[in-house]
């Protein structure tokens, strides 16, 4: 388990990370979500070794990181950092090699990413005659090619078409079956979403959500509810009623559905009500998608 502790970080007088704490489990795919500037880039750094922190831990399976242990890790970073006049798999060989392979390990492991990747055929190619999402994938193949034990890889969807990232998360979700503790941010919450267990929200420096993604739908739609009248003879449902139920807050509504807030007292009259009118179709709590979580968080 990979376990950040009170990690601390300023410049000068900015405080770039305030007390920054969360596991990655191994086996788990945590999503590292925040605006631009919250904090995550410099936080997977301090997780490299790359950047020091002012104060605070960084630990795998509870002792702390060292040089050797990061030489164990697989890191992508958001700029782009291959050779661009470098043929691809001739690339990913000599990374690999630098990790200790020995060269018929290195060019086995080269060939059977990028055939995983998509890049089959573009091994010969320099990486600066890829496209941008090909590139992506390049560096995703580099942060890979040593098997690394842990994997931190900052934005890595980045530029890649639906079909790309679909070959790109089969390949990361193989890598944590495997056991390994791998660590991403993203913009892309409907790609968070998919791919992960676990989620850490971030904003300003300081982490303001972090669990499973199955507790937070759970923590952020506990007293919300969903509702849907059918029209039957009557005609089309018309949920308005429901702002006048004491204890109801409407948050969305169009015609016969509703997304309300409501404790126990107010859910029961209004299933009461809904049911006496011979109009329900569908009445449950409602689970919140992980976008609707983060915005819940952050503001």
């Amino acid at each position: 388990m990979l376990e950040i502790r009170n990690v601390n970080k300023s410049y000068g007088e900015r405080a770039v990370l305030q007390d920054v704490s969360f596991t990655v489990g191994r086996g788990r795919m945590t999503g590292f979500v925040g605006g631009n500037g919250a904090g995550k880039t410099t936080t997977m750094r301090i997780i490299l070794g790359v950047l020091s922190a002012d104060a605070g831990t960084v630990s795998l399976d509870g002792a702390p990181l060292t040089a050797a242990d990061r030489r164990r890790f697989g890191y992508m970073p958001e700029e782009r950092g291959l050779y661009p006049k470098m043929r691809v798999h001739e690339q990913l060989v000599y990374l690999a090699r630098l990790h200790g392979f020995a060269p018929a390990a290195a060019k086995r492991n080269a060939t059977a990413l990028l055939e995983q990747l998509g890049l089959g055929e573009r091994g010969n190619d320099t990486v600066e005659s890829l496209s941008l999402g090909n590139q992506q994938r390049a560096q995703i193949a580099a942060a890979l090619v040593h098997e690394p034990e842990v994997l931190v890889l900052d934005e890595p969807f980045s530029g890649l078409d639906p079909m790309a990232v679909d070959v790109v998360l089969g390949v990361l979700q193989s890598h944590a079956a495997s056991g390994a503790p791998v660590l991403f941010s993203s913009h892309q919450l409907d790609i968070v979403e998919r791919l992960c267990d676990d989620l850490v929200i971030i904003a300003d420096g300081r982490i303001r959500a972090n669990d499973s993604t199955d507790a937070l739908r759970k923590q952020h739609g506990s007293s919300r509810y969903e509702i849907l009248l059918g029209g039957g003879e009557g005609g089309t449902g018309d949920a308005g009623w429901l702002r006048e139920v004491a204890g109801v807050s409407v948050i969305d509504f169009d015609g016969g559905y509703a997304l309300f807030e409501a404790g126990d007292e107010a859910r029961a009259a209004v299933l009461e009500r809904a049911v006496a009118s011979g109009q329900l179709a569908s009445f449950g709590p409602h689970e919140p998608s992980l976008a609707q979580v983060f915005r819940e968080v952050i503001r």
